[in-house]
């Protein structure tokens, strides 16, 4: 596999630090050199929250301005603030449900308009997968499995040379048992959403 470099961006809550997890075991597995960093914020309280996995030998865990070979954005404003992260040649796969921070709710902000972030990256960048990610782990049985649809559309794009069932078998070793069937189901559901 050729190196790449993958931030996941989210909201404390939204499992941003298990699906870089997932994707690191999935990689070690399947013998591909693999680091993953986490950076968690005020994850406790919604607040920022990123992690890193760094494939096929990069050295450093940090991804700099416009390093970012793929953003996972596991909430709309927290893929526009990773922008910077990206470049023309980057791949940005999104959640374009909001979670609508407290200052907005106060009306102290404005949210910003997310189909038109959505069209700017996508004529900046070279590939955008943006979609309700929220109501796709709906159908799966829990909105909670944001984090597994985005890692299956992540392996939707094609970009990666993992396989998905090496995925699928971190998600049967690495989810508890009660909340499997619906994590695999969600895993699924993410892939197929990937036009």
């Amino acid at each position: 596999m050729r190196r790449m470099r993958l931030l996941f961006a989210g909201v404390g809550g939204q499992g941003t630090l298990l699906a870089s997890r997932l994707l690191g075991e999935a990689a070690m597995a399947s013998g591909i050199p693999v680091r993953v960093s986490e950076v968690h914020g005020m994850a406790q309280r919604g607040g920022v929250v990123e992690s890193t996995v760094m494939l096929g030998g990069v050295e450093s865990p940090l991804i700099s301005e416009g390093e970012a070979d793929v953003l996972v954005g596991f909430e709309p404003l927290e893929t526009l603030r990773a922008l910077s992260r990206c470049s023309s040649s980057s791949c940005i796969i999104t959640s374009t449900a909001p979670i609508v921070p407290f200052t907005v709710q106060l009306g102290q902000a404005e949210y910003p308009d997310v189909a038109a972030w959505v069209g700017f990256m996508e004529r900046h960048c070279r590939r955008v997968v943006a979609f309700d990610a929220q109501a796709t782990a709906g159908k799966a049985g829990n909105a909670k499995t944001v984090n597994v649809v985005l890692l299956g559309a992540l392996l939707g794009t094609g970009i990666l040379t993992l396989s998905p069932e090496a995925v699928r078998e971190a998600i049967r070793s690495k989810v508890k048992p009660g909340f499997r069937e619906m994590n695999l189901r969600a895993f699924d559901l993410g892939r197929e959403a990937v036009p």
